[in-house]
């Protein structure tokens, strides 16, 4: 759902945080009063850099091992297009999930500087931070050729700052014909190639904090390129995301919308699956597709999924598809069952 999306520059102003904060003392990151569970924050206070490589490791395994032997669960996650300031989705989820979210999904754009504050607020209230960095209108080929490497080092250097994890989705859906970086406007070796750069310009900036992950769309009859063209390699991704959506065109059932791209991409990379946007539209199957999704994504052991808890038009069109967990009493209860039967759901905790 992350098509031309386009932002502005975060501001943070100095009042606005303070009513933030007393907001989110006041309830913001805790109990909801519609059932929700405060989860402990997730961020040791530090002021070190923070080293993502054991985090990562833990999660990378979630997928096989979720709910067993007492492990923590897979990942539950929400996206909007809000900065990580407005705190109302992880709110609105928390109510309608039963339990608040373990990711905070967001966007920016190419050129945005990175909110090193409002990133650590999530991490402290318990959401694991990402970044879906969008490239708009700037060119894959400028990017990959070092003409933006002046904004490249000071997004590196702000993002080290920030002391917790990240993850960080760059151009995702790449494979994408309706974006300006997808087929049609640019090449596959285009991404791969500005991806390296972008990695290797973090990586020479020693940027530990980042967790790395390649999202395509799933390859439906909107979406026929292959993807291992546009794979940068196991040396520059930590995991796969998967965007796909139940909706009126592709989306029916997980075996028909994420299984043909899991086989396709198993091919070429065993990286741990987070399918980093999915939503069921509103239908009279709605209820059936929620129950279908979860169990769907247990047996494919993904580490996790990420909620577009939106109303939105349907990309392309004027049809408006309302993507909420709660538009029935059904599909609500559907979801706080099956997220909780297949073990959806990883607080972190400090220390």
């Amino acid at each position: 759902m992350a098509r031309n999306h386009r932002l502005g520059r975060p501001a943070a102003a100095v009042l606005t945080l303070v009513v933030l904060l007393l907001s989110a003392a006041c309830g913001g990151g805790g109990s909801d009063g519609d059932g929700g569970s405060a989860k402990a924050a997730g961020s040791p206070k530090s002021t070190g850099p923070y080293d993502v490589s054991a985090l990562r490791g833990e999660l990378g395994s979630l997928g096989a091992g979720a709910g067993t032997s007492g492990s923590a669960g897979r990942l539950l996650g929400v996206v909007d297009d809000k900065s990580p300031w407005q705190y109302d989705i992880v709110k609105t989820f928390t109510s309608q999930a039963g339990r608040a979210p373990d990711i905070r999904e967001y966007y920016a754009t190419w050129g945005d500087d990175f909110d090193a504050e409002g990133n650590a607020f999530l991490w402290q209230h318990g959401q694991l931070p990402m970044l879906s960095l969008v490239p708009s209108d700037t060119a894959l080929a400028d990017i990959a050729g070092g003409y933006d490497d002046a904004y490249v080092h000071s997004l590196a250097r702000q993002i080290a700052s920030y002391h917790g994890p990240l993850v960080l989705s760059f151009a995702g859906e790449m494979n994408g014909p309706w974006n300006s970086w997808g087929p049609g406007h640019a090449k596959a070796a285009d991404f791969t190639t500005a991806w390296k750069h972008v990695h290797d310009v973090f990586r020479e900036q020693k940027v530990g904090n980042v967790i790395w992950v390649w999202s395509p769309h799933v390859v439906d009859s909107g979406t026929t390129a292959k993807l291992a063209p546009y794979y940068p390699g196991d040396a520059y991704v930590d995991w796969v995301g998967l965007i796909g959506y139940y909706g009126p065109i592709d989306g029916t059932a997980f075996s028909s919308l994420f299984a043909p791209t899991m086989r396709q991409i198993a091919t070429f990379t065993h990286k741990p699956v987070l399918i980093t946007e999915t939503g069921v539209a509103e239908s009279p199957r709605k209820e059936a597709q929620v129950r279908d999704l979860f169990q769907g994504a247990a047996a494919a052991e993904v580490i996790g999924l990420v909620w577009y808890d939106q109303r939105k038009d349907w990309p392309g069109s004027s049809q408006l598809m309302d993507w909420r967990i709660d538009t029935s009493v059904g599909s609500r209860a559907a979801f706080r069952a099956e997220s909780t039967r297949h073990h959806f759901g990883h607080p972190f905790t400090s220390g």
